[in-house]
């Protein structure tokens, strides 16, 4: 992040929340403020919000560094600017309670869904997006590591890439991710999806296949994370955990919006080759289900 320029208002409170897991206990006390009343936060002299946080006031210029600006100052503005240009929900999102009717919990988990995706939109940068897809479309194979939840978004990503005839393989057990990975050569490339980007299961055959030259490609919550560290290319994307949603309604949407955006840039890039793979393989797909059916009458 630029230290003069810090995040736009538009992905701030999305940066604050990837970063946070990053932070010193201090630093992240004082993030949550943030998160929980950006307001506020505008609206307060370093004085005054040295006194609420009950930190020092050169924490709270550490914090706002680490954060991507100068000072506190940087940080108040660009907290206004993003107060100013959403509505207080926006910046806010009503977490779930176990007391809540079936009604909030539509519109809230709608409502973190939504902003999962705008916020993993306006963090993803076209030109690592293109990096990424440049080097998909031109690997011998593409193989893709992930556990729990990620590893349902890996899955995704291997499957669509099948379907273009890009040779891809999803990997949820460590065994035989690590198997994998011992094998790629340069001219690979190694994808790790994790939220945290601290999942060891993850961690493990990434390191593997970067010291085996391949290109390593992070779908990560947390650009500070071990996991952004392997990477050549770091795609953000955006989505906090609660108690009603561990690890997966928003971070899994937020890691699936990346997988469409690059399905769709290679798809673009080898236009000839994925168009005629799509139609071969739904014409399989509708020979198989036009006997089943025959079968069944």
């Amino acid at each position: 992040m630029n230290d003069q320029e810090g995040p736009t208002p538009v992905n701030l409170v999305a940066t604050v929340r990837a970063v946070l897991p990053s932070l010193t206990p201090a630093a992240q006390a004082i993030a949550r403020l943030i998160l929980d009343d950006p307001g506020m936060v505008a609206r307060s002299t370093i004085t005054e919000f040295s006194a609420i946080s009950g930190t020092s006031e050169a924490t709270i210029v550490r914090t706002a560094r680490a954060l991507g600006f100068a000072g506190y100052s940087q940080l108040r503005f660009a907290l206004a600017a993003a107060v100013a240009r959403e509505e207080p929900e926006r910046l806010v999102p009503g977490d779930l309670g176990p007391d809540d009717p079936l009604t909030d919990v539509i519109a809230k988990v709608t409502r973190a869904e939504s902003e999962a995706l705008a916020d993993t939109a306006a963090q993803l940068n076209p030109d690592r997006l293109g990096a990424v897809v440049d080097a998909m479309a031109t690997a011998r194979r593409v193989d893709v590591y992930g556990v729990g939840a990620s590893g349902l978004v890996a899955v995704d990503m291997a499957q669509k890439l099948m379907r273009i005839d890009r040779s891809s393989h999803a990997f949820t057990d460590a065994h035989l991710a690590l198997t994998s990975a011992a094998l790629v050569r340069e001219g690979d490339v190694t994808v790790g999806v994790s939220c945290t980007g601290e999942t060891p299961d993850v961690l493990a055959p990434m390191h593997v296949a970067r010291k085996a030259g391949a290109t390593t490609v992070a779908i990560t919550n947390n650009p500070r994370s071990s996991l952004a560290e392997l990477a050549d290319h770091v795609l953000v994307s955006a989505g906090r955990e609660t108690a009603f949603r561990p690890g997966a309604l928003a971070s899994r949407i937020s890691q699936l919006l990346i997988v469409d955006c690059i399905f769709v840039g290679i798809a673009q890039r080898t236009f000839e080759t994925s168009d005629a793979a799509l139609r071969a393989t739904r014409g399989a797909l509708d020979g198989f289900m036009a006997d089943a059916r025959r079968r069944n009458k």
